[in-house]
């Protein structure tokens, strides 16, 4: 079984003539493997029971069909000795757009790729309800999966084995699908669909920029998607058994959301502090829908509320901090200080309420920083076993998934990871993963010894050359003590988080992946920095030029470089 991904040797101009006919395979679980497989004597973590010493698993063609001491091995099972070793369940990023096309670039229209024209910007914009403003429920995650997303198997070696995947963009972008982070086809991944419904109560734009262009606009406008969904469903049925009666309108947005809701999906309302989870909650009743909360890092002020609405909720992991180039003079008030202390809080909160959660990865970039936030809830009075239920069997149950997925137990799919001591241990190390019963190693890059001269932190502007000319691209870098570099690049082609990152002495170098031509590539910047420029190269395909990066309000000789590029 065999991955592949994008991978033409080409410069950009002819990426997108050349990318269908040179592909290269990633790396993927190990070949000619059997379909069973044994862990023998592994400490057993199952979630849904007590843990069990010294135990046996046994996987056949990708389910668990044994968990016991003395388990029959089968003759043609690869056994794998678990002396020291513990298998957990496969950890669930319960809210990302992992494994999916990289989202549109700022401004452009969702479902927009390089490779298909945007309708002119100079677009009317919306002027009421009818004319269906920032709403594609009909965008569906398992159609949009992407097999050379390279945080796949990011996630993948971090021990996620699964994630509730949903598009991007709107106030409706689309519906969720649970997907699994292997296959040979972007059909392998998908185990449920659809499962959710999220909502987006952002307003992008001000007054004047069309409907609706406020908070209450927003609101009323979800609401009547909602009404419109309903009455269209009762309206197709009330002629399905009467064709005599006047025949409704179709509408693509009305069909596919009632469709959705007709299978019980559940609507993810965004709510963060304690005002909006307040209206959340009353919005869940009022739009009569099965409502979960995601956000919710303030839920420390409203987990019995919460509780007696017995709503689930997803917490957010990215935890609440100062901006890395905020101004020194402007200081933050006292509850916004108060709510950074607490919000790592929030997960302890709702245990004690006994309210269903579960955790997603939020604006985190890799799988180590969702587990190091999980500590931080850890240490400030979650309980261990709850917050490894979080990452498991209760954002299954959310979704209606805990049937085949969430625990060790017989029967369900043999989704594991296996570590060499505690999985929130900053030192222990994931040794395997299976997904769907396939094994895969994991492997951390090699990264130099040296420790970085000084910190990359921070937001940059990036200038360099293409074949079509110059551009731009802002960088938000996050560097850990070791020199581990996080983060994200955006520029008109979307935003892509940073892969394989890293700072060693005054030399860095990072990767994202994102579309060019139509194509999904990596693009690697490497070469040295100091604390307010860089230069380098940037890298993609064979193809390379100079770049420079400053961060905004600095001075220092790379920005002469740059306005000479």
């Amino acid at each position: 079984m065999r991955t592949r991904v994008f991978g033409p040797c080409c410069t950009l101009v002819f990426v997108a003539l050349l990318a269908a006919l040179c592909r290269a395979p990633e790396a993927r679980g190990q070949g000619g493997e059997p379909p069973y497989f044994a862990i023998r004597g592994a400490k057993i973590v199952s979630v849904s029971g007590h843990a069990a010493e010294n135990s046996t698993i046994i996987i056949s063609h990708g389910i668990i069909t044994a968990i016991t001491a003395d388990a029959k091995i089968p003759d043609e099972a690869w056994i794998i000795d678990g002396k020291g070793l513990t298998v957990y369940p496969g950890l669930i990023d319960s809210f990302t757009d992992v494994g999916l096309m990289a989202p549109p670039a700022p401004g452009a229209p969702a479902g927009a790729t390089e490779s298909a024209p945007r309708p002119p910007q100079t677009q009317a914009a919306a002027r009421g309800p009818e004319d269906r403003p920032g709403t594609t429920p009909w965008r569906n995650a398992a159609d949009e999966v992407n097999l050379a997303d390279k945080r796949i198997e990011t996630w993948r070696n971090g021990g996620f084995t699964t994630v509730v995947a949903a598009p991007k963009g709107g106030f409706f972008p689309g519906q969720a699908a649970v997907l699994d982070l292997a296959g040979d086809r972007p059909g392998d991944f998908v185990v449920k669909l659809p499962v959710a419904v999220p909502l987006n109560l952002s307003v992008t734009g001000g007054f004047g920029s069309g409907f609706p262009n406020s908070l209450m606009g927003v609101l009323a406008y979800v609401r009547q998607v909602f009404l419109d969904a309903d009455w269209s469903t009762r309206a197709q049925t009330a002629y399905e058994h009467n064709a005599h009666v006047e025949r409704p309108p179709y509408d693509r947005t009305d069909a596919s959301l009632a469709a959705a809701l007709q299978k019980h999906v559940v609507v993810l309302i965004p709510a963060n502090n304690s005002m909006q989870i307040q209206r959340s909650l009353e919005l869940a009743d009022r739009w009569k829908v099965n409502g979960v909360i995601y956000g919710a890092q303030m839920a420390y002020e409203d987990a019995q509320q919460i509780a007696a609405k017995k709503l689930p909720v997803l917490v957010n992991a990215k935890w609440p901090e100062a901006e890395k180039d905020a101004d020194p003079e402007d200081k933050p008030s006292l509850r916004e200080l108060r709510f950074r202390d607490r919000a790592p809080s929030a997960p302890a909160a709702l245990a004690k309420a006994n309210v269903k959660f579960a955790f997603y990865s939020g604006g985190l970039t890799t799988p180590k920083d969702v587990l190091k936030a999980v500590k931080k809830s850890i240490d400030a009075g979650l309980p261990a076993d709850a917050a490894l239920r979080a990452l498991t069997l209760s954002a299954a149950e959310i979704y209606g998934v805990s049937d085949r997925m969430g625990s060790i137990e017989v029967g369900k799919i043999a989704n594991l990871v296996v570590t060499d001591g505690d999985l929130f241990e900053e030192k222990t190390k994931i040794k395997m993963v299976f997904v769907d019963g396939r094994r895969f190693e994991a492997h951390e890059p090699e990264k130099p010894k040296d420790p970085p001269k000084s910190d990359i932190s921070g937001k940059w502007k990036l200038s360099f050359n293409t074949p079509h000319g110059p551009e731009e691209a802002t960088a938000d870098l996050n560097m850990e003590k070791d020199g581990t570099i996080s983060g994200t690049v955006t520029s008109s082609r979307g935003t892509g988080s940073i892969l394989n990152g890293y700072a060693s002495a005054d030399k860095f170098s990072f990767s994202i992946n994102i579309p060019i031509e139509g194509n999904p590539l990596d693009v690697t910047f490497s070469g040295t920095f100091d604390p307010t420029s860089m230069k380098g190269l940037v890298s993609v395909t064979g193809f390379s030029t100079d770049f420079t990066g400053t961060k905004p309000g600095a001075h220092s000789g790379a920005s002469a470089t740059a306005g000479a590029l």
